[in-house]
């Protein structure tokens, strides 16, 4: 086979330039991503290349010795680089071994068609040869996807941070991360903070998928684009919410199942910084107890003034609760729920009995004890703020030093069969 390739080389040559030019032809006519890419002569050279690659493989296979792949590979990482997919890459290549053993079989029925029979052996090594380099191709290529893709995650979160993590107000370096990112100068923005057990172990799958936003189509309106950072400490979304109220990030992430708090809209990406530092307040009002939920700071500002300044916390809880929070544990819990209790339920004593799962008036006379351990009356509106403000006192405070959970309690129906009621978040 060697002495018919010799013999034949000058013929094929010709044949091999004659196949580049067809198949350049043919690839910039049905495959618009060369198109796009390479001109015609570009395209045909490095056929040419590949072509002529092919038979020194062939030649070498047939001598015992390794293919010789590291122009392959080269190809491979420059197509990758330049966004080349890896089905035109392979689909061309492909072709173009059809087109040498097409060229090999025509130039040795020109030079002696006697010798076609001796020539069938090398179509099993021609075709190991071109698996070879398209194997060599695709690692390289893969490579350098991932490599590019490293880099592309790594520069998005460095800009990420620069919106997030940067001064209060309009700068260069905001507006060059605003752009490099595909966001408006203006629009309606906010920024997600979700919980860090979110995140799970770094060697676990991770406890959650965060869903990408769902393409818009005929008759359904598109979700909020979300671009997320993802940190040690939990993740971050920048949201760009476009015509899309505020309460629209809740229902985005309730199939996750986490906590999370959401920060104000804004009008400008230089104005995220601050959504971020609002937004992870927001999380702080959000106790673990409560179970997950989704906090948007406008809807909790007073928690909010509460979690911002711990100090002044820290009085709250021990001017306005300290006689609750000096009893016995059992009494102290029972206390407190029933105060948030009453205060989840607007006031209504029936309503927060209903959902203690005790009487109305075992609810009023614990709210009395509430007043007088308090000095606080439950009718006067500015004592009501109070008790409030420091009822979230207590939760932030807990939440921030977690306690063993108590359990389920066992309670006794007006027919006096035992009965297990849920904690409630007080």
């Amino acid at each position: 086979m060697e002495r018919i390739i010799e013999e034949i080389r000058e013929d094929l040559s010709r044949r091999i330039a004659v196949a580049a030019d067809r198949l350049a032809d043919r690839t910039l006519a049905e495959d618009p991503a060369y198109a796009a890419l390479l001109g015609r002569a570009e395209l045909r050279e490095r056929i040419h290349d590949t072509l002529r690659q092919a038979v020194e493989g062939l030649l070498r296979s047939s001598r015992g010795l390794p293919v010789e792949l590291a122009e392959a590979r080269a190809v491979g990482a420059l197509r990758a680089e330049q966004g080349l997919p890896l089905a035109s890459l392979l689909r061309t290549h492909r072709r173009g071994g059809r087109l040498l053993w097409q060229s090999l079989t025509e130039a040795v029925t020109a030079h002696d068609r006697a010798a076609l029979p001796r020539l069938l052996p090398a179509a099993s090594v021609l075709w190991d040869v071109v698996d070879r380099i398209a194997d060599a191709m695709t690692e390289s290529y893969r490579r350098a996807e991932a490599a590019h893709g490293d880099r592309d995650r790594e520069r998005r979160a460095a800009l990420l941070d620069v919106l997030l993590d940067g001064a209060d107000g309009p700068s260069a370096a905001a507006e060059a991360a605003a752009a490099q990112l595909g966001l408006p100068e203006r629009g309606r923005f906010t920024v997600v903070v979700l919980a860090s057990e979110v995140t799970g172990a770094p060697s676990a799958a991770p406890a959650v998928a965060v869903p990408p936003a769902p393409a818009g189509g005929p008759g359904v309106a598109s979700a909020p684009r979300v671009l997320w950072r993802f940190r040690a400490d939990g993740e971050v979304g920048l949201v760009e919410l476009g015509h899309h109220p505020l309460e629209s990030v809740r229902d985005l992430l309730a199939p996750l199942g986490v906590r999370a708090g959401v920060g104000p809209v804004v009008a400008a990406p230089a104005e995220l910084a601050r959504a971020h530092r609002l937004a992870a307040l927001a999380l702080r009002t959000a106790p673990e107890s409560e179970g997950p939920r989704t906090a948007l700071l406008d809807e909790r500002l007073p928690a909010a003034l509460v979690a911002a300044q711990a100090e002044l916390a820290g009085r709250l809880r021990q001017v306005v609760l300290g006689p609750v929070l000096a009893l016995p544990a059992e009494d102290r819990r029972t206390l407190l729920t029933t105060l948030g209790t009453w205060l989840a339920c607007q006031g209504s004593t029936t309503d927060a009995a209903q959902r203690l799962y005790c009487h109305r008036n075992t609810v009023s006379n614990r709210l009395r004890r509430v007043e007088q351990l308090t000095g606080r009356s439950l009718s006067d509106p500015r004592h009501v703020v109070e008790l409030a403000l420091a009822h979230s006192a207590v939760l932030q405070h807990v939440e921030a030093e977690p306690v063993t959970a108590p359990g389920p309690r066992t309670s006794r129906t007006p027919g006096g069969t035992a009965r297990r009621s849920p904690r409630r978040p007080a």
